[in-house]
C-alpha cells in the first residue's frame, strides 16, 4: 500500500506541475528559459516534488487507508450500496444547479458555489441513501397484486430480508427449539453466531461433568436442526470484539440486521435486556407457559406435596409439566396425594406459579 500512495503522489505531482508550473514562471518572469519552459520539465519537477514528500507523508496515508478499509468492510453491503446511489444522485443534481449558477454575472459565486453543493449535496444523498435503505427496498420491490399472482400459480417466494432467528446459547442447550421448529412454527431463518458456537464449545470442553454434558447436547441440538429442518441453518462470522459478553453481542447484531430480526431465547435476563434495546424477541418459556393447560381460581386438582417451602407451614407440589404449585398450610401434607384448590395464577416469562390450599381448608 506504501508504494501505491508513493506512485500515486508522483502521478498527482505530474499533473500539477503540468498545470500550475507554467503560470508560476511567468509570475516569477522564467518564461522565457527554454529549459523551464517546457512540459515535460514540469511535469518531471511536479512529480519529483511530490515523489519527495510522499516519504514525509506516505505513512499517514497508508494509516488513513487503512482506517478507512476497516470502515468500510464493517458497513453491510446493503447500507454501501443505497449510500453510494443517493451520494451519485446528490452530485447530479449539484451538477445540473450549476448550470442555472453559471448565468449569475457574479464571478465569486458562479465559481464557489458550485462546490458547495457538491459537498452538501453529496453529503445529504449519501446520508439519505444510507438511512431510508428499508424503504427504498419496499419502494422498489413489487407487491400487492404481483405477490398473489404469484402465490396462484404456486410460484415460491424468496424470504423477506429480515425474517431471521438469532439463536442464543440458552435455547439451543434447552433443546425445545428443536421439537418447535420441526412443527413448522418458527419461520425465516435461524442464524447461529459464530460467537455462540465459540461459548458452546468452551461449555463442552469444560472440565465439570454437568457443562461438558449441556454443552454437547448444544452441539447435537444444533447437527439436529441443520439436518431436519425446512428452512435453513445459517452461521454468522459477525462479532463485536469491544464486547465481551454474549447477550449485548446478540442484542447489538440483532439491531444490525435489521426490525424484523427476532432473537430466540429461554433466558428471562435476556428477555428484559431486549425489551430495554427494542429487540424483538421470542421467548421459548413464553410459549411453553401458552401452551400449558389453563388453571382457573377455584378449581380443585389432585397433587402430591413433596416439599416444603419457604414460607412457613407451606408445602410444594409440582404438575406433570413441571409446573410448582405452592400449597398454603400443607406442609403437614408432604408425602401425601391430596386435593386442593387454587387460589391464584402468577405467570411471567420466568415460568408459572400456582397457589392453592387443601380442600378440606
Amino acid at each position: 500500500m506504501k508504494k501505491f500512495v508513493q506512485i500515486a503522489f508522483l502521478l498527482i505531482g505530474g499533473a500539477l506541475g503540468l498545470v500550475f508550473l507554467p503560470p508560476l514562471y511567468e509570475l516569477l518572469h522564467l518564461s522565457s528559459n527554454p529549459w523551464l519552459d517546457n512540459p515535460y520539465v514540469s511535469v518531471a519537477l511536479g512529480a519529483l516534488l511530490l515523489f519527495t514528500l510522499s516519504f514525509a507523508f506516505s505513512d499517514y496515508f497508508v494509516r488513513l487507508i487503512s482506517w478507512m478499509e476497516e470502515v468500510l468492510f464493517k458497513v453491510p453491503v446493503g447500507d454501501l450500496f443505497f449510500g453510494t446511489l443517493g451520494l451519485i444522485i446528490g452530485l447530479i443534481v449539484a451538477y445540473f444547479l450549476g448550470f442555472a449558477i453559471d448565468s449569475i454575472d457574479l464571478p465569486i459565486i458562479t465559481k464557489v458555489l458550485p462546490i458547495i453543493l457538491s459537498f452538501v449535496l453529496g453529503y445529504l444523498g449519501f446520508r439519505v441513501g444510507f438511512k431510508k435503505r428499508d424503504e427504498l427496498i419496499q419502494l422498489f420491490t413489487l407487491r400487492g397484486n404481483n405477490t398473489k399472482k404469484k402465490l396462484a400459480e404456486g410460484v415460491e417466494l424468496q424470504e423477506v430480508r429480515g425474517s431471521y432467528k438469532l439463536l442464543d446459547t440458552s435455547v439451543i442447550i434447552d433443546g425445545r427449539i428443536a421439537d418447535i421448529s420441526e412443527t413448522g412454527f418458527i419461520e425465516g431463518t435461524l442464524v447461529v453466531p459464530q460467537f455462540v458456537l465459540t461459548e458452546l464449545q468452551h461449555i463442552a470442553d469444560s472440565s465439570d461433568t454437568l457443562k461438558r454434558t449441556r454443552g454437547r447436547r448444544g452441539l447435537d441440538i444444533l447437527k439436529k436442526l441443520q439436518d431436519e429442518r425446512m428452512t435453513k441453518v445459517q452461521i454468522t462470522e459477525e462479532d463485536f470484539e469491544d464486547v465481551q459478553e454474549v447477550d449485548l453481542k446478540l442484542v447489538r447484531l440483532a439491531k444490525k440486521m435489521g426490525h424484523d430480526t427476532q432473537i430466540v431465547t429461554n433466558d428471562f435476563n435476556l428477555n428484559k435486556v431486549c425489551e430495554l434495546h427494542n429487540v424483538k424477541v421470542l421467548n421459548i418459556n413464553d410459549l411453553a407457559n401458552a401452551v400449558k393447560p389453563v388453571v382457573i381460581p377455584g378449581e380443585n386438582m389432585q397433587v402430591m406435596v413433596i416439599k416444603d417451602g419457604k414460607e412457613h407451614n407451606q408445602g410444594v407440589a409440582y404438575l406433570d409439566d413441571g409446573t410448582m404449585i405452592v400449597v398454603e398450610g400443607g406442609r403437614s401434607y408432604i408425602g401425601q396425594a391430596i386435593t386442593v384448590t387454587v387460589t391464584s395464577v402468577l405467570q411471567t416469562s420466568a415460568g408459572r406459579m400456582i397457589f392453592a390450599k387443601p380442600k378440606d381448608d
